[in-house]
């Protein structure tokens, strides 16, 4: 296993607020002269360095209330201890493919991940004595975005979940070790997150209905950390985020609901590094009944094998956006590309919002790219003030809806009610 940074978002996160566990407010930016509050990673907070936390040597003092966070990704394991707003303990690895070969799904990496977990709190001395333990949520039935507390019926439904994935486990490695100490276990806005408009739903054929599947954990987070840094609440503005990571999902945000948003796993919207997003549906036919592709190669294109690695053999956005920078081609025209389709899903959104929204809010791992965000800013701009939030800021998340819960400042909701 590799030690991943101890850092667990691998990103800068943005600071906590003086008044607020949302965000502080930081300089203002608006492409065109208009200023709106940008939220930065702050030198002396230790939420905006990645050394600012206590990695290991040691358990963590006393003092605050301790939050175990738990994010199992698809080659990794993060992990974080929060004390109120602050990190006092971070770290994880990435796990060698050779080890996770042996699984033939994700749920029979339960075990694995649980050792791995009790292994690195028990290196670091970090006894399992918490006030709160959160997962990363799973691929559950479709639910309104929020604070859940893992029940039975939940934990029933991510150990048969439709898809197979292992964010899966979070509720279920968080419900154990939650147990175990004695507090609550939750999970917070897993993708599956479904708060739509019944007009959104529409496709145009009777049977195929559009669904919500987006990246729910940090766009609702930086919606709040937005709304919280103007001195509003989330319930009380409208924006639009884009996150932009492997998948790019674009979600129209009023009062506290995301009422539109593309399905970002399943091909639909902008393409991304990996994803294929929206392709013209006769070509698609086309290409399913010519007898050159199975079912199986036909999904990769569309997720894992589209957009960016399909044109250029390569997913890392740092070398695709530095080539482009240097004018390489076909590096430049296809980035620009893919940053025009997100542009075109932000004007849909702006519509969806009837031009209200606040702000336009572009985080996901895309963001840090300076040479993305200033070809995307001039497109988007003259809809509404453009507040760049880089990252994908999950850990901070979980910690900050599990906070919440904690402090009683945002229901906590039962699965299945």
């Amino acid at each position: 296993m590799t030690p991943i940074s101890s850092n667990p978002d691998s990103s800068p996160l943005l600071s906590p607020s003086a008044s607020s566990p949302l965000g502080r407010s930081g300089g203002a930016v608006r492409s065109g002269g208009a200023s709106s509050p940008l939220l930065t990673p702050s030198a002396s907070s230790p939420l905006g360095r990645s050394g600012g936390a206590v990695r290991s040597g040691g358990a963590v003092r006393s003092g605050g209330a301790p939050i175990l966070i738990i994010n199992p990704g698809a080659t990794s394991t993060k992990l974080a201890v929060y004390e109120d707003e602050r990190p006092v303990w971070q770290s994880g690895a990435h796990h060698a493919p050779a080890e996770l070969s042996q699984f033939h799904s994700s749920i029979e990496q339960y075990d694995y991940r649980m050792r791995f977990i009790r292994q690195r709190l028990a290196a670091d001395g970090i006894p399992i004595r918490f006030d709160a333990v959160i997962g990363r949520g799973g691929l559950l039935r479709p639910l309104e975005g929020g604070i859940y507390r893992v029940n039975e019926r939940m934990k029933d439904d991510l150990r048969h979940a439709a898809m197979d994935h292992v964010c899966n486990l979070g509720g279920l490695l968080a419900a154990e070790l939650a147990e175990e100490c004695g507090c609550p276990a939750y999970i917070a806005d897993p993708v599956v997150v479904d708060e739509m408009q019944p007009v959104a739903r529409y496709t145009g054929i009777p049977g195929i209905e559009r669904k919500s599947v987006f990246h729910a954990l940090n766009s609702k987070a930086m919606a709040r950390r937005y709304a919280a840094s103007t001195g509003k609440a989330y319930e009380d503005i409208s924006v639009i985020v884009a996150h932009m990571g492997g998948g790019i999902s674009v979600s129209a945000h009023r009062h506290g609901r995301v009422i539109d948003v593309n399905n970002a796993l399943d091909g639909e919207g902008p393409f991304s590094t990996e994803r294929a997003g929206t392709i013209p549906s006769g070509a698609l036919v086309e290409m399913c009944f010519s007898g050159r592709y199975d079912m199986r190669r036909i999904k990769k294109m569309i997720h894992g094998h589209g957009g960016l690695v399909a044109y250029l053999g390569t997913n890392d956005m740092i070398t695709i956006a530095r080539r482009a920078e240097d004018g390489e081609e076909p590096c430049r025209t296809i980035l620009d590309a893919m940053l025009y389709t997100v542009a075109k899903q932000i004007g849909a959104m702006h519509v969806t919002l009837h031009g209200e929204e606040h702000a336009v809010i572009l985080t996901g791992g895309i963001a840090h790219s300076t040479y993305c965000m200033d070809r995307l800013r001039p497109q988007i701009d003259f809809l509404a003030p453009v507040v760049v939030m880089p990252g994908e800021n999950e850990i901070a998340s979980l910690a900050y809806n599990a906070l919440c819960a904690l402090k009683g400042s945002i229901e906590v909701k039962e699965y299945g009610e």
